[in-house]
């Protein structure tokens, strides 16, 4: 996994609007995943349930490429802004150790 990106965000569900994003996301993350672009992980915050941290780990940064020209993905990123705001967002982080 020497190649892998990790990228964090931090999504707030807009009200009424939760379960349409986890939806809305699991077909994503499924996609992606089909793809070969990428893994997720959606964590929930167990103190504001409509917060959740989403962590994507691209593939390596060619499939990460690939993925943000693909006219797929970005009918996903496209309802993002219907469904949840994006408060927090970084595509670039790297390992400095694993236990």
């Amino acid at each position: 996994m020497a190649d892998e990106i990790v990228s964090v965000a931090v999504l707030e569900a807009l009200p009424g609007k939760e379960e349409a994003l986890l939806t809305m996301l699991r077909e994503f993350y499924s996609m992606v995943y089909k793809k070969g672009y990428s893994r997720d992980v959606l964590y929930r915050d167990t103190v504001r349930p409509d917060r959740f941290l989403h962590l994507r780990y691209w593939k390596s940064a060619e499939t990460r490429t690939e993925a943000q020209a693909d006219p797929e993905v970005h009918r996903y990123w496209q309802m993002l802004p219907q469904l949840c705001l994006v408060t927090v967002l970084n595509e670039s982080m790297e390992t400095v150790f694993e236990s």
